[in-house]
């Protein structure tokens, strides 16, 4: 060490080193309050912006439900008018048997019809299947006779 620069502290260097350092400290406490201040305001916006995106949020909801509650009165609405526009089970039963009372005439007279003309039909081919042995009958006959004639 040089002769000028004392060995230890003296009162007017502590003096000095301690307004140093609080001045440093205070420096450094006004910067961190600045930084508390800020993220506190931050937080305060954030806050805000949640509790608007809340109230959004519930008044898009409420809409939602207002709209599925009228779409089901709606529903609801249609099913009522509708209901005695269909008929029930018993009504088409009913309706069944009107009609099979009402055709059955008819289907007896089809079924009656059609047995007699395929009676008919039957007669008429065994009549020509007995004509045309006959005349078979009567072909052989005649080249026969004429076969020993000749």
């Amino acid at each position: 060490m040089d002769e000028t620069t004392p060995e230890g502290w003296t009162l007017g260097a502590y003096i000095i080193h301690n307004e140093a350092m609080r001045a440093l400290q205070e420096k450094y406490d006004n910067e961190r309050d600045r930084r508390y201040a800020e993220v506190t305001a931050e937080r305060e916006k954030a806050l805000k912006i949640k509790e608007t995106a809340d109230r959004t949020a519930l008044d898009l909801d409420r809409e939602i439900r207002a709209y599925k509650d009228e779409q089901a009165n709606n529903l609801r609405h249609q099913i009522e008018s509708e209901r005695g526009m269909y008929a029930t089970h018993a009504d088409l039963i009913a309706q069944a048997e009107k009609i099979e009372a009402t055709v059955k005439p008819l289907t007896e007279y089809v079924s009656s019809t059609r047995g007699h003309a395929t009676g008919v039909e039957m007669t008429t081919g065994r009549l020509y299947a007995a004509l045309f042995a006959a005349v078979a009958v009567i072909g052989t006959l005649f080249t026969l006779i004429e076969f020993l004639v000749s």
